[in-house]
């Protein structure tokens, strides 16, 4: 498995913008894929957006136009920017990585919608 590390939540205002970032432990270019979840109190974790090893993405409906994931290679980072926030997206996310049929997971960071 691989080790992640997640940091840029906090508080940000409606309609403002936040990113996340995922180190991770080793080199990122040979992942299937990385990418970020999310869990609300009492919901399960769902996804948010995937970047694949082949560069192909994926974004939930939810977010479609105000996420977008992107990773540097060389840092061994992946990113989410979110912009536009609401209220919606209050909750803990998660950096996801999938390596050799393997899943690994993040603590969490957590983001805070607030006026």
């Amino acid at each position: 498995q691989v080790q992640l590390v997640e940091s840029g939540g906090g508080l940000v205002q409606p309609g403002g913008s936040l990113r996340l970032a995922c180190v991770a432990s080793r080199s990122i270019s040979s992942f299937d894929a990385m990418g970020w979840y999310r869990r609300a109190p009492g919901k399960q974790r769902e996804l948010v957006a995937t970047l694949t090893s082949r560069d192909g993405t994926y974004d939930a409906d939810s977010v479609k136009g105000r996420f977008t994931v992107s990773r540097d290679n060389a840092k061994n980072t992946v990113y989410l920017q979110m912009n536009s926030m609401n209220l919606a997206y209050n909750t803990v996310y998660y950096c996801n990585a999938v390596a050799r049929l393997l899943t690994s997971w993040g603590q969490g960071t957590q983001v805070t919608v607030s006026s």
